[in-house]
């Protein structure tokens, strides 16, 4: 019989329900039985449930604070954005993957490895959240469920709306001929804004908050622990 390791949720918005650790086989339809053989038949994705999965997969890496950083600061090179792209479509795929156990624990592996092609080494613990939330949103579209992504759906204004406050910020500290006035009214609203907020910080309701990325005497950007891979 195969067990499954259910570990405490931590309060990660919008889920609000214990994340399946590893293994995870999915939502399977009825046995069907073939003379003495019995063929368990994954169930399958329905047009609309493959729409909501493609959105939340984006989501979901729209909210990853590491990965959003990674893409901003172009740390995997010029392309890093279409590099981001491309990993929706990977995670997409494997979760299609037909008639294979899907298990969280290879999940991860695609995420560290694609974060690492970034040059970006992650410690904080969100490469598990992420994948966690990834199977949840997967088993949720197999029945037919699309709360969770529709949280995620309603988040996204307050997101977009955090990342213009940064870029305005930013406009005004890059501008040489701006008075100290303006430059005092540019610290203001910087004061005002979460740096980490338009990247969607998926612990929302936690205090503390990452600390900046290091880079290390090799070249790599090291996202700072808030605690230890499983």
């Amino acid at each position: 019989m195969l067990s499954l390791t259910v570990v405490k949720s931590t309060d990660i918005a919008p889920f609000r329900k214990p994340l399946v650790s590893r293994p995870h086989l999915g939502n399977l339809i009825p046995n069907i039985v073939i003379g003495e053989l019995t063929m368990v038949v994954p169930a399958q994705l329905t047009a609309e449930a493959v729409n909501q999965l493609r959105e939340g997969i984006d989501l979901l890496l729209g909210r990853w604070s590491a990965l959003q950083m990674a893409v901003q600061n172009e740390w995997g090179g010029r392309d890093t954005r279409q590099k981001a792209q491309q990993l929706a479509v990977d995670i997409y795929q494997w979760l299609i993957r037909p008639s294979e156990a899907l298990y969280v624990d290879e999940l991860e592996n695609l995420l560290d490895d694609f974060m690492l092609s970034l040059n970006t080494e992650i410690d904080d613990g969100s490469i598990e959240e992420i994948a966690d939330n990834l199977m949840i949103i997967h088993e949720e579209c197999l029945e037919g469920n699309f709360a969770s992504i529709e949280r995620l759906r309603q988040s996204a204004p307050q997101i977009a709306a955090a990342s213009h406050q940064m870029q305005v910020v930013n406009g005004g500290e890059d501008d040489s001929d701006s008075t100290s006035s303006s430059g005092d009214e540019s610290m203001e609203m910087a004061d005002g804004v979460d740096p980490t907020s338009n990247m969607a910080d998926m612990t929302l309701n936690e205090s503390a908050r990452p600390a900046a990325p290091i880079v290390d005497a090799d070249g790599w950007t090291v996202v700072s622990s808030r605690r230890n891979r499983r």
